[in-house]
């Protein structure tokens, strides 16, 4: 517990001095965001805030498998190699955007990487399906949940409460399983690094952001959490795995169904999320831009804590956590909507 407790302490505060590093580095080399029609800013703001939370998250790592290898359960070489790939690349497209047609083919090849290195022959399906399509459904499955994660990341906040929510939750399952000697390990130290390094980056991306992260974080954090998420699934602990992301798997799900429904591009930039709707409405309303991210995010920050209760309750009680997991998200989105 000693060991966690200053883990965290350190990363927290290594967090919060990288990013104001990037911070500074970025507004000297003005990469900077410009609002447009879609943007939910109206200042121009740094952009590549991700640089410092996937350096900090480096290092964590990597002194985890140096200082307590025990601890290191679910550091992968083939997923940290293909969250390094994912990184580079996503640097690349925030400083000159690239096409779908280059971004999506190396999403998917970093995804089957991955997914060859789960555990117990990667069966997140526990065999319900044959090996093979078990294997090409998860890859889609991750590679669409990345880009998810990506697309939601659009107001001030809203990727630092999801990624704390996420991340921590998936501590919360492992240090609650590891109570009993009889259970396998599951990650718990790695998903801690990011859930910390994220409480850091959000010092500077509370509203108003002094700094976004841009796909260079935002892309390889959906890759790492849905990494860990597959790996609950393969031991068994499905339920959760469907649970602790539900509200951003809902939010881009739904909308990307609604669009395609209406024939639009899908893959284009737009401000149809619910969450984008419902900061609009509300400075509709009279709140402040800031007012309004930070009442949209807070919401979804306590959304996440029901949804980490109920994946805690899914250890024993799977179905019913899923039907309070789907009535507070679909109660959530209802709210946003109005």
């Amino acid at each position: 517990m000693i060991f966690y407790i200053v883990f965290s302490g350190i990363l927290f505060a290594l967090s919060i001095l990288l990013t104001g590093v990037v911070l500074r580095w970025l507004r000297h080399r003005a990469i900077l965001d410009a609002p447009n029609a879609r943007s939910n800013h109206d200042t121009p703001t740094p952009r590549g805030g991700g640089i410092a939370v996937a350096a900090t998250i480096a290092i964590a790592w990597i002194a985890l498998q140096w200082l307590r290898p025990d601890l290191s359960v679910g550091l992968d070489p083939a997923m940290m190699l293909g969250a390094l790939g994912l990184c580079l690349l996503s640097w690349l497209d925030d400083l000159r955007p690239l096409g779908a047609g280059l971004r999506l083919p190396a999403h998917l090849v970093a995804c089957a990487i991955g997914v060859w290195a789960l555990p117990d022959n990667g069966l997140v399906f526990q065999g319900l399906l044959p090996a093979w399509a078990d294997a090409i459904l998860v890859v889609l499955i991750w590679a669409g949940f990345l880009n998810f994660y990506n697309f939601m990341d659009g107001i001030d906040g809203i990727t630092g409460v999801e990624t704390i929510g996420v991340a921590g939750g998936m501590v919360l399952i492992a240090s609650v399983v590891s109570m009993d000697p009889a259970s396998e390990s599951l990650p718990m130290a790695a998903p801690l690094a990011i859930a910390v390094v994220a409480a850091g980056f959000l010092v500077w991306n509370w509203p108003p952001a002094k700094l976004f992260m841009g796909d260079v974080g935002s892309v390889p954090l959906g890759y790492c959490l849905g990494w860990f998420l597959l790996f609950l699934a393969v031991k068994g602990y499905w339920a959760a795995a469907v649970i602790l992301p539900a509200y951003y798997l809902a939010d881009a799900g739904l909308t990307l169904v609604i669009r395609a429904a209406r024939g639009e591009k899908v893959w284009l930039a737009h401000k149809e999320h619910f969450y984008q709707q419902a900061v609009a409405s509300r400075m509709n309303s009279g709140l402040s831009r800031r007012h309004a991210h930070c009442r949209i995010s807070a919401v979804i920050a306590c959304l996440n804590a029901v949804l980490v209760a109920c994946a805690f309750l899914s250890l024993s009680h799977a179905i019913e956590a899923l039907v309070v997991s789907v009535a507070a998200v679909g109660g959530v989105l209802w709210w946003m909507k109005r």
